[in-house]
């Protein structure tokens, strides 16, 4: 696997009409950062499916629409976002006609462009991508396979692609983004323990907030590696390294990346190389 390239966010989005079907977390968070970033944006088309979450971002935004049904989406698209639970894929885009020149993109969690080929289809342009909750503020990198030049700039709009050529770099990097929820977990853990002690579970809370927000903004830092970060962090016999050397220990490190490495078999082993 070779190291893939970053981009760096745009300030225009090349696309003038694009489609989302699917209108979940994901497909909200796409919208909003489409339409509060910088320059114009383009017109959104939506499927009607999620009818209060549609008719609130369509309110919101001059340029969406919401489309009669899913075929309106792709018909009216030059690019369209397929963004629906994995389950409900089959009968939410059973007899969809995408054929011209539109470009597509999957964002379906463990969904492989081979079986998303077959249930439309189609020989157009298909690219997996890897969004997350924050490209809402434009603050978070997409992962996309293969690389496209239409669709990682858009991703390049709403705050950076990075393309990989390879379905088992992308394997890894939908593997690391299983583990965004145990990071929230750690964080809950640290404010019980705090209200445990008798801190009130609303200063605990914001205590808790405060100090993760400035580890974000020191990941900034790109002229520092995370070992880097970590160390500089840390004073000898200081509390940060006694934490770290006491419940961090090297099993608890090699019991994450076994975890990992079991999440990896399991999407590998899904027929049609489904990531």
């Amino acid at each position: 696997m070779g190291a893939p390239a970053t981009h760096q966010g745009g300030d225009a989005v090349n696309q003038k009409r694009v489609g989302i079907i699917g209108v979940g977390e994901i497909g909200r968070a796409i919208v909003v950062g489409l339409c509060e970033g910088a320059g114009e944006p383009p017109a959104v088309f939506l499927s009607p499916r999620g009818a209060r979450t549609v008719a609130e971002l369509s309110e919101r935004y001059e340029g969406v629409q919401v489309c009669a049904d899913n075929q309106a989406v792709v018909d009216r698209s030059e690019l369209v976002i397929i963004a629906v639970r994995p389950h409900d894929r089959s009968e939410a885009l059973a007899g969809l006609r995408v054929d011209g020149d539109t470009i597509v993109v999957n964002v379906m969690t463990g969904v492989g462009n081979d079986d998303l080929r077959q249930l439309l289809a189609t020989d157009v342009p298909l690219v997996r991508a890897i969004p997350l909750p924050a490209i809402r503020e434009r603050a978070s990198v997409t992962v996309t396979c293969p690389s496209h030049p239409v669709v990682d700039a858009l991703f390049d709009h709403l705050g950076g692609s990075l393309p990989v050529e390879d379905e088992a770099a992308f394997t890894v990097f939908s593997a690391l983004t299983g583990t965004l929820t145990t990071h929230y977990r750690y964080l809950a853990t640290l404010t019980s323990w705090a209200v445990g002690h008798g801190v009130p579970s609303d200063v605990a809370d914001r205590y808790v907030r405060g100090l993760f927000q400035g580890v974000g903004r020191a990941l900034s830092d790109e002229s520092r590696s995370l070992h880097q970060l970590a160390g500089d962090h840390e004073t000898p016999k200081g509390n940060n390294e006694r934490i770290r050397t006491t419940w961090f220990t090297a099993a608890n490190s090699e019991a994450l990346g076994r975890a990992l490495d079991d999440l990896v078999a399991d999407l590998d082993s899904i027929p049609g190389r489904h990531h």
